[in-house]
């Protein structure tokens, strides 16, 4: 048995906490510097660390009781208040940077992004648009907490559209599968769909009861109920994916949500925290950067990868912005909630390896999408804390011209 995983864990944490400090000193959120710890350490520059089916599975713990716990602080009314924003929000949040990604594909057509691939070249042009749909939500999560903005109506809003996103994707990548493997039952994928969403319903009410009834009754040991809660959470995660193929995340979130209105939400969720913050969460950002390992690319792809990421983090900016603007959000508040939407994370590294597993996609185009991932996902929480900063300012500003 090697013992390896300990002198790893050891320096991502160390990694995470020092580098999340100095990002701290130049008013960037801590989370940058989990980033960026990991993409130092891994692959992509001093080749330290690599990604372990350990490191793997704990950084999947680790998102699961982040987004856990960011279902426990929504507000469950305000979310309902936001439903049809937030389904707006994620629909034009798809559709622009789908197109986008299609036109970036078409008008920029080099020869060794296509080879070795099934299909039409339309086809592979629509999965590019595909990848760039994705929008992964835990490091936005992450940094409104830090700010104390998760639970604001900017904050529920880009938490319901990332989740409504996450399965308007699943649709998108389930049809274009489909077309390229007929073995893939569109209509079967729907209904799954459809079905996890009735069984959440159904399963949150009873859960609610008891475990309101439990929190009101049971007043002496509360680590039993802590770990009733993280059961709950797992079991829901687990089913959601193995049962009705919906994210894990998804299921956690949900079963956070059915948490947020009992007595003892905030005691769960102050102690999950914790295990969250010093352990789970640096793994789990780590873990991003060490996904990273850029091939050989020449200049023709280097410049592809400048114009797709350019028109990863506009589209989003837009299409999101767009949506909420609609949805009578302000000016401002439409572009937080466009910034919010605009990491990839994993979720895109996870389409890209769908897409190429199916031959949609060549391994030459996994550059790109991982030049992507890396820049949308550092820029997002930097761009978040400079948008709410200048709103901060201008409320004082404006604080004081009214005295």
């Amino acid at each position: 048995m090697s013992y390896k995983f300990l002198l790893d864990l050891a320096l991502i944490l160390l990694s995470t906490k020092v580098l999340g400090l100095i990002t701290r000193k130049f008013q960037m959120p801590q989370v940058v510097g989990a980033l960026l710890a990991g993409l130092i350490l891994g692959p992509a520059m001093l080749n330290i660390l690599t990604e372990t089916n350990f490191i793997i599975q704990l950084s999947e713990l680790g998102v699961i009781v982040l987004m856990f716990c960011a279902g426990l602080e929504s507000d469950l009314e305000e979310l309902k208040k936001t439903g049809k924003a937030s389904f707006i929000i994620a629909l034009f949040g798809v559709l622009v940077p789908l197109v986008g990604g299609f036109l970036v594909a078409y008008f920029y057509d080099i020869p060794i992004l296509s080879e070795n691939m099934n299909g039409s070249v339309f086809l592979q042009n629509i999965f590019i648009g595909i990848i760039l749909t994705a929008t992964s939500v835990s490091i936005t999560v992450e940094t409104l907490k830090e700010m104390g903005k998760l639970n604001t109506s900017v904050g529920t809003a880009i938490l319901g559209a990332a989740i409504i996103d996450d399965i308007l994707g699943i649709i998108a990548l389930t049809v274009i599968s489909s077309i390229a493997d007929t073995s893939v039952d569109v209509g079967f994928i729907l209904f799954k769909i459809f079905a996890f969403f009735i069984f959440a319903i159904v399963v949150g009410i009873i859960s609610y009861k008891v475990f309101d009834a439990w929190s009101k009754y049971e007043n002496r040991d509360r680590r039993r109920f802590i770990i009733a809660s993280f059961v709950f959470c797992l079991l829901l995660a687990y089913t959601s994916e193995e049962v009705f193929g919906v994210a894990d995340i998804t299921g956690a979130f949900i079963a956070g949500l059915v948490l947020s209105n009992i007595d003892r939400k905030e005691f769960i969720s102050n102690r999950l925290n914790i295990v969250s913050y010093a352990l789970l969460s640096p793994v789990f950002f780590a873990s991003i950067g060490l996904k990273i390992s850029l091939p050989n690319m020449d200049f023709d792809i280097i410049m592809f990868s400048i114009i797709l990421t350019v028109v990863a983090v506009l589209t989003k900016i837009i299409g999101s912005g767009l949506g909420a603007k609609i949805c009578k959000f302000s000016n401002r508040e439409s572009i937080q909630i466009g910034i919010g939407m605009v990491s990839r994370g994993e979720v895109a590294l996870i389409v890209a390896s769908k897409g190429e597993a199916l031959g949609l996609i060549s391994n030459a185009m996994l550059g790109p999408v991982i030049i992507v991932v890396v820049v949308t996902t550092i820029v997002a929480p930097i761009f978040l804390k400079f948008i709410f900063k200048e709103k901060q300012n201008y409320d004082i500003v404006t604080s004081e011209a009214n005295r």
